[in-house]
């Protein structure tokens, strides 16, 4: 299993992955609303939904633009993502129920459109985590 903070932007998500980038060095990764029909909104099809920065440094971190519909504050905008294969999917969705013991859940953990399994949950401390399970195939 592997845990990466996963930081929230209204729209200029893209451009503080260049940042990060011109920070920390390595290699991005960005997919759009568009690339996943995620808004009909025109204004956000190019808006990130997922950013992913992979540093030489083994530093990863993950951002996304907030949909508008979505409240956006900015300072406490952080998510703590979890992720782990089919393979682990016991061990993540005990995770996953701890979390919820007390907190609320913002999202079920089920099948996601782009494929796995997500949820998103607010825990008793209010601290955001994001929890997904891919398909053992698939790469984190």
């Amino acid at each position: 299993m592997k845990s990466n903070p996963y930081l929230s932007f209204r729209d200029n998500a893209r451009e503080a992955l260049a940042y990060y980038q011109s920070v920390f060095g390595g290699t991005t990764e960005i997919h759009t609303f568009a690339d996943f029909q995620a808004s009909e909104d025109p204004e956000e099809q190019e808006w990130v939904m997922h950013g992913q920065l992979e540093s030489p440094a083994g530093i990863t971190l993950m951002m996304a633009d907030t949909p508008k519909t979505m409240e956006h504050t900015p300072g406490g905008s952080i998510s703590i993502s979890i992720g782990g294969f089919l393979s682990e999917k016991a061990a993540v969705e005990s995770y996953w129920e701890k979390l919820c013991d007390g907190g609320t859940i913002d999202m079920p953990l089920e099948p996601a459109v782009w494929g796995g399994i997500f949820g998103m949950v607010t825990d008793r401390y209010a601290v955001n985590w994001i929890v997904s399970i891919s398909d053992d195939n698939e790469t984190r």
